[in-house]
């Protein structure tokens, strides 16, 4: 969305899909917006219609429209790094060290 609109605007805007529930558009940590929005909708059948407006236009700019994504559970809840086994303590593996030479 357009850096100057207001949640009122967005609401107003997806108003025709169905009962807006919630329009948060999202800032960055000094309070500038992001330029997205997340609309929420009381209807599930509102989402479809909301779909139908993707590249339409809004204070001169095009949106893009895509529904959220679920998360399915069970699927890939650890995002770890991948195993090292050469790193398997934080030591790393060290092959020991023999001198050529004896002591003496």
């Amino acid at each position: 969305v357009d850096y100057a609109c207001t949640p009122e605007e967005v609401q107003q805007h997806f108003q025709s899909c169905g009962t807006v529930n919630r329009v948060t558009i999202l800032t960055d940590k000094f309070g500038q917006p992001k330029g997205f929005a997340y609309v929420e909708f009381v209807e599930v059948d509102a989402v479809q219609n909301a779909l139908l407006l993707n590249e339409s236009e809004l204070h001169g700019r095009q949106l893009k429209v895509s529904a959220k994504r679920t998360n399915i559970p069970g699927m890939k809840q650890y995002r770890g790094r991948p195993s090292n086994p050469y790193f398997r303590s934080r030591r790393p593996f060290m092959p020991a060290f023999y001198p050529p030479y004896g002591y003496g």
